[in-house]
């Protein structure tokens, strides 16, 4: 299994679609921070080198997590957008260590992704730019707008479509220089794999587990809470 990775979490958003009082990266389940208990599944991780949250310029809530003062977390401003923020973190890693160090970008927002998932993404037999995802296994459909309602337009084969998640690797160097340029070019990219796209990379897909979700609209933290109940006691982990 590679080791001496790096694991980048871009957490500057103010998740507008939870409608909550606070960034949904620090709403509560289980009575911890989301954003602590997917730090707290990252550093388990073996072979972790180290961690950089990207945050907010006016975030007050990170300072407070039990995982922000410990040593493998380094934070550093993120921007307006997550490639804003993924491409400040990677700024700061490539003053520090090699441009072939393995990167991983997970989101902030996906707590309950399995260790079992890391590791095969880690695996020698993989792709040194690789990403988990799912085969689609619902029915797909395409939609058109019409005096503001919603409609079918056709109904798109699923075959071959996978839906992405996180966490998604890259070399630091390969996966700094093409999301840099995605950004000079002013072509928006939803993950990284986007921007690796863009520029000719082929990424391998690694099929991830299905409770690997990310909490986005309210009823995502019972769905987590859920999930998260089944490896931890509500007791457990008071580190």
């Amino acid at each position: 299994m590679i080791k001496d990775y790096w694991v980048i979490v871009p957490a500057a958003g103010i998740g507008r679609r939870m409608g909550a009082d606070r960034p949904k990266q620090y709403l509560p389940l289980l009575g911890r921070p989301l954003l602590s208990l997917t730090l707290r599944n990252i550093l388990g991780w073996s072979g972790l080198a180290g961690v950089v949250v990207s945050l907010s310029e006016q975030d007050t809530y990170f300072s407070h997590l039990k995982e922000a003062n410990h040593p493998l977390v380094h934070r550093v401003i993120g921007g307006a957008e997550r490639a804003d923020s993924v491409l400040s973190a990677l700024d700061f890693l490539a003053q520090r260590v090699s441009g072939d160090t393995p990167v991983l970008v997970h989101d902030a927002a996906r707590p309950c992704v399995s260790e079992r998932d890391i590791y095969a993404l880690l695996s020698d037999n993989v792709s040194s730019m690789a990403l988990l995802a799912r085969p689609a296994c619902d029915t797909i459909k395409q939609s058109h707008r019409v005096g503001g309602e919603t409609y079918v337009e056709k109904t798109v084969s699923r075959e071959n479509i996978w839906l992405a998640q996180t966490p998604q690797r890259a070399p630091l160097n390969t996966l700094h220089s093409c999301l840099g340029k995605a950004m000079e070019q002013g072509v928006a990219v939803t993950d990284e794999a986007s921007a690796l796209e863009l520029f000719g990379h082929s990424l391998q897909l690694v099929t991830g587990d299905s409770d690997n979700i990310k909490v986005t609209h309210p009823a995502d933290i019972v769905i987590a809470e859920t999930i998260l109940r089944l490896r931890y006691s509500p007791t457990e982990d008071k580190r």
